[in-house]
């Protein structure tokens, strides 16, 4: 618990303190590339060693990624999502979303989530209701603790 009255009674504020940072979530990110191992991440995200350590550190702390034996029987250790971490998933397909959609211009290539079965791009995301109908901001509050 924290003393902080936003991060205290805030989600978004307590999410943000724990994968808030861009390496965290770029992590969170290559894990559900596929990539498990320390010299694989730092490849990918041309991080440094010492930031890298204290966030696979951070994270596994946090039960969002735990260490196996590495798969191939070396001596190495593997980085893996957790189901706390998995369920970081729409996060990060709401962040690459809102990214495709604003960041990069029409004919820029860039990558794309695609469904694995039928190798089609993934819908963009909505809030939904419980019927299934789309909400727009205006129809959404946050009930504040008092």
């Amino acid at each position: 618990m924290t003393n902080d009255p936003i991060v205290e009674f805030c989600p978004v504020a307590r999410a943000l303190n724990l994968v808030g940072d861009r390496w965290s979530l770029l992590i969170v990110r290559d894990a559900f590339d596929g990539i498990c191992r320390f010299k694989d991440f730092q490849k990918s995200l041309g991080v440094a060693r010492n930031i890298l350590s204290d966030r696979l550190k951070k994270l596994v702390e946090s039960e969002i990624l735990e260490t196996r034996a590495a798969s191939d029987g070396t001596a190495y250790q593997e980085y893996v999502l957790t189901s706390k971490g998995t369920s970081l998933f729409t996060l990060i397909v709401a962040f690459r979303q809102w990214g495709e959609t604003y960041l990069f211009s029409g004919n820029e290539p860039h990558s794309v989530l695609v469904e694995a079965q039928t190798q089609k791009p993934i819908p963009l995301m909505q809030v939904a209701n419980e019927q299934g109908n789309i909400l727009l901001p205006s129809e959404a509050y946050v009930k504040k603790v008092i």
